[in-house]
């Protein structure tokens, strides 16, 4: 029951972080979400600060479980088609799961603020994303399917308007479907200036 509550927290701090700010949270707001009083949410956590970075490690965890990660490399595809198909799952998931949408807010609110959500909005924007593409793209030049090239320059170009495209969705939602549309067509345009016959 107490891990249940627990987590009941990080997700309502979750929301609310993400709407209002660190700064615009306040623990009697989130505890009445709850509907507990101030002292049973410090039951669990002893501080505002305690909660922020129960809840980055958790979206850590998160991330790296669903999305992938420089811990967690998803598996390099076996052909060109795969590269497609697998740049669709993820960029699917990051733009429709809410846990992963409000994380980025969160961190794209608080990386001005906060020294460890910098390190994460760098790390999930742009660094992470990178590190997992040059070990896909440095595999695939492996296996035949795309030319000997720098796999991190490779990776670098592939993530950075794709990693735009998905901040759009954010800003703008109605754009979603677009911009899914624009990640695959840029997905194929890649694969034809860089792939090799499979």
């Amino acid at each position: 029951m107490a891990n249940d509550t627990k987590e009941r927290i990080l997700e309502a701090a979750l929301e609310m972080f993400s709407q209002n700010g660190y700064a615009g949270t306040n623990i009697r707001e989130l505890s009445a979400s709850l509907g507990l009083v101030k002292s049973g949410v410090y039951k669990h956590y002893e501080s505002k600060e305690a909660i922020w970075n129960a809840l980055l490690d958790e979206m850590i965890a998160y991330y790296g479980e669903h999305f992938g990660s420089s811990e967690h490399l998803p598996p390099v595809p076996d052909s060109q088609e795969g590269l497609v198909t697998m740049t669709m799952q993820m960029v699917n998931f990051t733009v429709h799961d809410e846990r992963i949408i409000m994380t980025r807010k969160v961190l794209t609110l608080e990386q001005f603020r906060d020294g460890r959500a910098r390190e994460l909005a760098t790390k999930h924007f742009l660094t992470g994303l990178t590190e997992i593409f040059t070990h896909i793209f440095a595999g695939m030049m492996d296996k035949g399917s795309l030319r000997r090239d720098d796999p991190a320059m490779l990776a670098f170009a592939y993530t950075t308007p794709i990693s735009a495209l998905i901040h759009l969705c954010d800003r703008e939602p109605d754009k979603k479907e677009e911009a899914m549309a624009q990640v695959e067509a840029f997905s194929r345009h890649f694969i034809r200036v860089y792939g090799q016959e499979d």
